[in-house]
């Protein structure tokens, strides 16, 4: 299970391409854009290789082959929750250490890697490498050429940073960085006021949003703690932490309700959509691609991620909270 032991690697590989174009970029012959290309493109491989060997991870589990098989496997492994607590029905490959301790409370970064997060990385990385590989022509003569493949290979690294992480502080983490790039992309060319006028508009719009994130995030933290006893961002225990009968359905409610928030700034939705049509003021690849299937996507991965928090804080499709439910 090479690749998904060493899922760490997808987003870690871009990071360091966007150091190495940032400082040495203008001394390599195309700029620093074939780093970038080959940051990405090998990113991709390892999320490649990561889908099958999550897929073979799930067919032995269920001892079921097929297309249908494979397809529903990338789908799998978020896990069953009930009123008893919670159960994985095909358990995600975990690896995380321990950053930091303080008055008993513990801190971790690691990575989770289940069907969720593979499908995401496959498709994170593609339409990734796709964008670099038109930028190439297309930003072809740009008076900030080396700036933009390195902005590129840090929003890509930002999103899987997102994708892969094992605790909602670590997304919480990607998602500031994914609209620090949008800011930066959208305000490619600044000199022209609209330009500049545009990237604002977006970055002080999808902030907005991301007070709900920053309070949302917070209160899993109290989620955890009020089924547990220790409080945790852990997106394993937050999401199994939200089944519990101990955790109060008002606490629930307004902690779905604040990251729902955050999902309608970053998604581009009424009414804090207005700022997605500006977007278009940045280089194509940013506006049509990027933008369109990668950041606007972060939304959706959100509420996917902790879906539980809105099933029972919403009581989607329960009399209440506490309902027997299975989710997937």
């Amino acid at each position: 299970m090479f690749f998904l032991d060493h899922a760490w690697l997808v987003p870690f590989i871009p990071a360091v391409s966007f150091v190495v174009i940032l400082l040495l970029g203008k001394r390599f012959p195309r700029h620093g854009a074939e780093v970038g290309v080959a940051a990405v493109g090998a990113s991709f491989v390892l999320s490649c290789g990561a889908v099958l060997q999550w897929i073979d991870r799930v067919q032995k589990a269920d001892d079921s082959h097929g297309v249908a098989s494979a397809i529903g496997a990338l789908g799998r492994g978020i896990g069953r929750l009930g009123p008893e607590g919670g159960e994985a029905h095909v358990l995600p490959v975990i690896h995380q250490f321990t950053w930091f301790e303080n008055a008993g409370a513990k801190l971790t970064v690691g990575t989770q890697i289940d069907g969720l997060a593979v499908m995401m990385m496959f498709v994170v990385t593609l339409i990734s490498l796709l964008v670099h590989v038109y930028s190439l022509e297309y930003m072809r003569g740009d008076r900030r050429f080396t700036h933009f493949f390195a902005t590129l290979s840090l929003f890509t690294a930002s999103m899987l940073l997102l994708v892969v992480a094992s605790n909602t502080l670590q997304m919480l983490v990607g998602w500031e960085l994914v609209g620090v790039c949008s800011f930066i992309l959208i305000g490619h060319w600044w000199e022209e006021k609209p330009n500049s006028d545009a990237a604002l508009k977006a970055f002080l719009t999808t902030r907005t949003g991301d007070i709900g994130l920053l309070t949302g995030v917070i209160m899993t933290y109290y989620v955890a703690q009020s089924a547990t006893g220790h409080g945790t961002f852990n997106i394993l225990v937050v999401n199994a932490s939200a089944a519990s009968a101990k955790v109060s359905h008002t606490l629930l409610l307004w902690t779905a309700l604040a990251l729902l928030l955050a999902i309608i700034g970053k998604s581009g939705q009424f009414p804090l959509h207005t700022w997605l049509p500006d977007a278009m003021a940045g280089p194509t690849p940013v506006s049509a691609l990027i933008h369109a299937a990668t950041m606007v996507v972060a939304g959706v991965y959100l509420g996917a991620r902790l879906y539980p928090i809105f099933w029972y804080g919403l009581s989607i499709g329960t009399p209440g909270h506490g309902g027997s439910t299975r989710w997937r």
